[in-house]
């Protein structure tokens, strides 16, 4: 059955690679069930049905991706997109959620109507591989700095973690924390991406879900001696789950189907805020979506001789209709996930892999209280080996030809410095189209999509 759905042995692939590998990328998005309803939970919004609309959004979403394209890439509420809504629409421009919601309704409807006319298709085929590979290494250096940071090895403004150092960047006063809490969870994050990268280097299988589980197992012993305490305050918890099943379902409906158009004509912002929130919506979605394609898709071999993505066309789509949806029940912009890296890198080729990540997803609802036992900490190790292995393809840009290395450099480094994909994508088209204006070799020029993009990039930067 699984071969005739997701065509198995054409991707070189089979049931138990594709079950660990969805096993894996769910294990790495995990941390979205906790954080997620964190942040959104400070517009006022009810902390566990945005937990319950997080869980639905991003079974619905995997799921359409593995039915639509078979691929083997995971949907969930971004990160980034979730702040956005949260500190930017709601608490500093003054909208309700509910308003908020109703922006990421709009950008999912044109969304749909995009991926349905091909224009993210055309904008996908249009970047050049220099720069598709440039943004799978890029993503890599962020999915690197992300690990690092939920680890705390890296406070504030990327400095070495040291307890003051913590303490200046989360603004906590002296005594606060200590060694029992941040200074343990740093020093197991650190033996984790130990243990993990000699999984690796010994090619043992399953070693990313592996070296999760091993760091997680690790913390639970260090709390059980006394040596890790939890301090809640602090933002540490307990690592043993306080139970096992969960059926608090009810509280979905205080954020479910809660749109509000009204107010975008009422509200003190005015119509045309109302369409730049919405178009900054769309805008990170968009690339943030295409460059994560462009990543994984690269590192995992899918792309063709030309380096396009067939069936991207289904995959947009799936990510359109899952933002739809998880607007409709309650939560922020869903995007196709980076860590989906984590599954590639386990061997995941295929839409199975997709549709073991959307199950566990699904169970999430029932068993909770397993789930958000996971520390941050325990998946840290996971996404710097995975970004290591996204940097390896840096071997494929021709560093000779500085036409297409700089901008393929630009490219790299901005997105782990800006964290975010959409600034390293935007600010490569930008230099690449310029450095191949002046590029003798009239073959090479860029294309003219190239050039538009380009223009709509830097109107971006002049007028948001």
């Amino acid at each position: 059955m699984f071969e005739k759905l997701f065509k198995l042995k054409e991707h070189n692939t089979d049931v138990k690679t594709e079950v660990l590998a969805g096993i894996t990328v769910f294990m790495t998005m995990a941390y979205i069930l906790a954080v997620n309803p964190n942040i959104l939970s400070e517009t006022g919004m009810n902390s566990n049905g945005v937990f319950i609309a997080t869980a639905l959004s991003a079974f619905v979403g995997t799921l359409l991706m593995a039915i639509f394209a078979n691929y083997p890439f995971a949907l969930a509420p971004g990160m980034g997109l979730n702040a956005y809504f949260a500190y930017t629409v709601v608490i500093d421009m003054g909208y309700s959620w509910e308003t908020a919601l109703t922006a990421v309704f709009v950008e999912g409807i044109i969304f749909i109507l995009l991926s349905l006319t091909n224009i993210r298709t055309a904008i996908f085929n249009s970047i050049p591989m220099t720069l598709k590979t440039a943004v799978s290494v890029g993503i890599g250096l962020y999915i690197a700095i992300i690990g690092l940071k939920n680890a705390n090895i890296v406070t504030g403004s990327l400095n070495l973690f040291s307890i003051d150092n913590y303490i200046k960047a989360n603004g906590l006063e002296a005594g606060v924390v200590g060694f029992n809490d941040v200074g343990i969870t740093v020093l197991l994050a650190v033996i984790g991406t130990i243990i993990t990268g000699a999984l690796v280097a010994k090619n043992v299988k399953g070693n990313i879900l592996l070296g999760i589980v091993i760091t997680w197992v690790l913390g639970i012993i260090c709390q059980v001696a006394g040596v890790y305490v939890p301090n809640p305050d602090a933002g540490f918890y307990s690592l043993i789950p306080n139970g096992v099943v969960s059926f608090a379902f009810g509280d979905v409906k205080e954020v479910a189907f809660k749109l509000n158009f009204s107010e975008i004509f009422t509200n003190k912002n005015g119509l045309v805020n109302f369409i730049v929130v919405v178009f900054a919506f769309l805008f990170v979605d968009l690339f943030d979506t295409i460059g994560t394609l462009i990543g994984v898709s690269s590192k995992a071999g899918l792309l063709d001789k030309e380096g396009k993505l067939p069936k991207i066309k289904g995959a947009l789509l799936a990510d359109a209709v899952a933002t739809t949806f998880g607007a409709i029940i309650g939560t922020s912009t869903t995007t196709t996930y980076i860590e989906s890296a984590s599954g590639v890198t386990e061997g995941g080729r295929t839409g199975l892999t997709a549709l073991v990540t959307a199950i566990l997803f699904g169970l999430a609802l029932f068993f909770s209280p397993i789930f958000l036992a996971i520390p941050s900490f325990a998946t840290a190790p996971a996404l710097v080996i995975v970004g290591f292995y996204m940097v390896t393809n840096i071997t494929n840009i021709d560093f000779t030809d500085c036409f297409e290395s700089i901008p393929a450099y630009i490219c790299m480094i901005a997105m782990p410095f800006f964290s975010s994909i959409s600034e390293g994508i935007s600010m490569g088209v930008i230099s690449y189209t310029v450095l191949h204006i002046i590029n003798p070799n009239k073959k090479a020029r860029a294309s003219i999509l190239m050039y538009i993009l380009s223009i709509l990039f830097i109107l971006k930067y002049i007028l948001l």
